[in-house]
């Protein structure tokens, strides 16, 4: 199984080299749909491209994103066209259970549509979230903007972790290390770095996760609170 990932892994950074803005649009369109795996392995190895002056930083993180949208519809139309049965009974040979079926249900229905932003922040969630969404009939408008803003955050966060191995370690690092960093455990100074900067970047997603559940908590309250208040008699005037 590892040797697949590997080969995977592998056939994914190779193809973000050679196919330039294409390889990271198809990457994360795949990514966001029916075959996920870490999105990590497209953006960081794009964002250190970007320091080679090989790649444009707006169009890699455009593309990065359009990607992103594109698999997360592909997810969301399936899941409205087919319905939960079909998922469930073809999700299986894409590492999909109803188990993680269930769990995306009670994710999107206990923070509704926002979900669809914090979900593309969350590893796994990310890959998944869309089809809770589809099957809700969620507004169309209100998921590729929610999506949009989610996915675009994420990719900006690993373009730049790519770019900023190229600042600190400049030519001394590849995309071979790239790839070394995410199938092997016997790491190099230089990738267990890389390493360290990938949980970073995990840990600041979190804390964007965590910051908007809490405005988010406290907006629904607030406007629980003063629609009571409204609802409220007035007290007549003796």
């Amino acid at each position: 199984m590892g040797e697949i990932l590997g080969a995977i892994i592998n056939f994914i950074v190779e193809s973000v080299g050679n196919l330039g803005y294409i390889g990271i649009f198809i990457m994360m369109f795949l990514e966001s749909s029916f075959f996920p795996f870490p999105s990590e392995v497209v953006m960081i190895p794009a964002g250190y491209l970007v320091y080679n002056g090989e790649m444009n930083a707006i169009l890699a993180v455009l593309c990065g994103i359009g990607g992103s949208l594109v698999g997360a519809l592909f997810n969301y139309y399936l899941a409205l066209k087919f319905g939960r049965e079909f998922l469930i009974a073809y999700g299986k040979y894409f590492f999909f259970t109803e188990k993680t079926m269930q769990k995306m249900e009670d994710f999107f229905a206990k923070y509704g549509h926002i979900s669809t932003f914090i979900g593309r922040l969350i590893t796994v969630v990310r890959q998944y979230i869309s089809l809770p969404a589809g099957l809700a009939r969620m507004n169309l408008a209100k998921f590729c903007f929610y999506t949009s803003l989610g996915a675009g955050i994420w990719v900006i966060i690993l373009t730049f972790i790519g770019y900023y191995i190229g600042v600190v370690f400049g030519n001394g690092f590849s995309l071979e290390m790239i790839l070394h960093t995410f199938t092997s455990h016997d790491l190099s100074p230089q990738e267990m770095a890389l390493r360290g900067y990938v949980q970073t970047a995990g840990l600041i997603a979190l804390g964007i996760v965590v910051l908007v559940l809490c405005l988010y908590i406290f907006y629904k309250r607030y406007k629980k609170y003063t629609h009571a208040k409204k609802s409220q008699p007035k007290n007549s005037e003796v």
